[in-house]
């Protein structure tokens, strides 16, 4: 059995991104690539130098052998995927109009990922790890998904594991009433939380950073980091709390993405026990960089290139490993 830091799971889809900026009834050539919230983030922490285990439910089809060779090929653990025969894996196609204005059309319904089960779960796998990591969009897929997802924080609970939550709202997937109640269900069980401003509004009903903050704290020990875009991140604890400053980006190419790589930036500094403020400060970094290129992950960096980014005179033999 492979050694892994952090376990993770969710769909992942063949991506058919518009090679030039028009509307999509215009385009007639789609490079094939991957995109999952999941998987993106398990890429960057294994670019970041990290073990992580990915595992989904296939279509035992094409599409669905060409996830799992590309993610298992950026070094991210695949051994507890699943293939069947019940469904095809799903695919989606990304519109560009503008750098800025992005749009994503998803053909996943009854997809293979959908199919997902408490019992796919392997309990000896996960609990090898140190963090479970989890997004809203896996419990949005099905009732089915949804008990996995119920399932894998049982499994961390008992194995003392940290449970990081990017709640990743997709409101095409399911209703906002669904969505806000099981979101918040998950975030009474998660050490780490991970919303943009619009996602932590959307679970507490409160405006203002700092309130979005202390209603997810909630006087428990918890991590609450939201993400505020180019203004960077705000982060509070039962200990602490502050803004990050973002770093600034000459040029958008591609915004989707950039939250799975301040997911990852976030979940190594964890591992790496830094100080909060830096671990924030390196996710901050991470997702200006991966909006300066295309794809959902052909952006994510090492670990010498995001030092190198927020310090230019660094040596590489600085890096902790």
């Amino acid at each position: 059995m492979n050694k892994i830091d952090v376990f993770t799971f969710g769909e992942t889809m063949v991506l058919f991104q518009a090679d030039q900026m028009l509307p999509l009834e215009y385009v007639h050539q789609f490079p094939k690539q991957i995109g999952g919230a999941e998987s993106n983030m398990a890429i960057g922490l294994t670019r970041l130098g990290h073990s992580v285990g990915w595992a989904s439910k296939l279509g035992n089809d094409p599409f669905g052998r060409y996830v799992l060779k590309y993610i298992r090929g950026e070094g991210v653990d695949t051994s507890s995927c699943l293939f069947t025969e019940k469904a095809q894996t799903g695919i989606f196609f990304k519109e560009r109009l503008s750098p800025e204005d992005v749009n994503v059309y998803y053909y996943r319904k009854n997809s293979a990922a959908s199919l997902m089960e408490p019992a796919d779960l392997n309990e000896q796998y996960i609990a090898q790890a140190k963090i479970l990591h989890i997004t809203g969009i896996t419990p949005a897929l099905s009732e089915s998904c949804y008990q996995t997802v119920l399932a894998a924080i049982e499994i961390a609970k008992r194995n003392e594991m940290t449970i990081v939550f990017d709640p990743n709202l997709r409101l095409k997937l399911w209703s906002a009433q669904q969505a806000k109640k099981v979101f918040n269900e998950i975030a009474s069980q998660a050490d780490v939380i991970l919303p943009g401003l619009d996602e932590g509004q959307f679970m507490t009903g409160e405006n203002e950073v700092e309130d979005v903050a202390e209603a997810l704290l909630g006087n428990k020990d918890k991590t609450i980091i939201i993400k505020l875009g180019s203004e960077g991140a705000y982060y509070q604890t039962n200990k602490e709390k502050g803004y990050v400053a973002g770093f600034p980006v000459s040029r958008i190419i591609d915004p989707v993405g950039a939250g799975d790589g301040f997911a990852a930036g976030i979940i190594s500094g964890i591992l790496r026990n830094d100080p909060i403020e830096l671990v924030v400060k390196r996710a901050n970094a991470i997702g200006a960089m991966v909006v300066g290129v295309s794809g959902d992950v052909e952006g994510l960096p090492t670990m010498i290139d995001v030092e190198r980014f927020m310090n230019p005179d660094f040596s590489s033999r600085d890096v902790k490993r």
